[in-house]
């Protein structure tokens, strides 16, 4: 077993963002993913008393031959991050997040006459589309509700929509706009299941269009001076734009890409290539090097693709060179 010491990171070279960080054995397979929000201070607590750790964690860290870590936005991505590494390396010493049912998801129950939008969890069940899965079940309800506002479809359980259909009146949801109920009829089936056809749609992320809509009928508004119907519009736009911002981490299910990104300075240069498959983070590498001569930044950038890739004359140039 490796003694920790001798991979700790360097002081200060770990940041203080949120990320997820991986410890890997001396075969370079993954042990162990977790999530911080402040990377540096759960890191560190890894090393700074080796005694005060469970004594399975201190078998992790004795079985580590050193640690990397990636760097996100916010607490949520980085639970999402987590979640999504854990399910592709399948971690030794994950043993209590194996179990993906306890993970929520967003579902749209397709199969309904009035498809509606829910949190789900345990085993998936036909008929029904699932987005995610999220950290939280509070991150869904974050996303649903911003949607609302553009795609006010049903979320009410089935004796919810039953009362309401015989007592002939919506409920609040369906007053304050944030659903078109279908139970009393203000739109009709087939227009009822469009829109949870297009928040699907949107959740899969074929967001362009949708967003172009509303700025067109914006403008149009506007030049008609129909001043509130604009800025109602505005606030949907708005609305759509929030909820993209919620899934930065997950990007739609049929995208397989490598998100390739340089910087350098007087002294140095940098690169760190994600592996996008299915819409998921699925590996990362990076390097950095230092400037010992006169380089361009044509041929820093050679030099990492290379390492990527290997021979620069293999690599899909038009791929690759809008990512950078």
């Amino acid at each position: 077993m490796a003694d920790p010491a001798t991979y700790r990171p360097a002081p200060g070279s770990i940041p203080e963002s949120p990320g997820v960080y991986r410890f890997r054995d001396e075969h370079g397979r993954v042990i162990y993913v977790g999530k911080a929000k402040s990377l540096r201070q759960r890191l560190n607590s890894y090393f700074a008393d080796f005694s005060a750790l469970h004594p399975r964690t201190q078998t992790m860290v004795r079985t580590a031959a050193r640690v990397d870590w990636t760097v996100v936005a916010t607490e949520v991505e980085a639970l999402q991050l987590e979640y999504s590494w854990i399910k592709e390396f399948d971690p030794r010493f994950n043993v209590r997040y194996r179990d993906d049912k306890s993970y929520p998801y967003l579902a749209v129950t397709l199969d309904e006459d009035f498809p509606r939008v829910m949190v789900m969890r345990g085993a998936k069940r036909k008929g029904v589309r699932y987005f995610g899965p999220y950290s939280h079940a509070w991150a869904i309800r974050e996303t649903v509700d911003q949607l609302l506002r553009v795609f006010p479809v049903r979320t009410c359980s089935a004796g919810v929509f039953k009362r309401q259909h015989q007592l002939g009146r919506p409920c609040l949801l369906g007053d304050i706009g944030k659903c078109s109920a279908p139970c009393v009829g203000r739109v009709s089936p087939d227009e009822h299941r469009l829109l949870a056809e297009d928040f699907c749609d949107f959740m899969a992320g074929h967001t362009t269009r949708f967003i172009k809509r509303l700025e067109r009928d914006m403008r149009e508004a506007a030049a008609a001076q129909e001043y509130e119907r604009a800025a109602r519009l505005r606030d949907d736009i708005r609305a759509l734009e929030r909820a993209l911002e919620k899934q930065a981490v997950v990007l739609p299910d049929s995208t397989d890409c490598d998100m390739i990104a340089f910087a350098e300075d007087e002294l140095e240069a940098a690169v760190q290539v994600f592996y996008v498959r299915g819409g998921r983070i699925r590996g990362q590498r990076g390097w950095v090097v230092d400037k010992v001569e006169d380089v361009t930044t044509a041929d820093l950038v050679e030099h990492f693709l290379i390492q990527v890739y290997g021979e620069s004359e293999s690599v899909p140039r038009e791929v690759l060179v809008p990512a950078l």
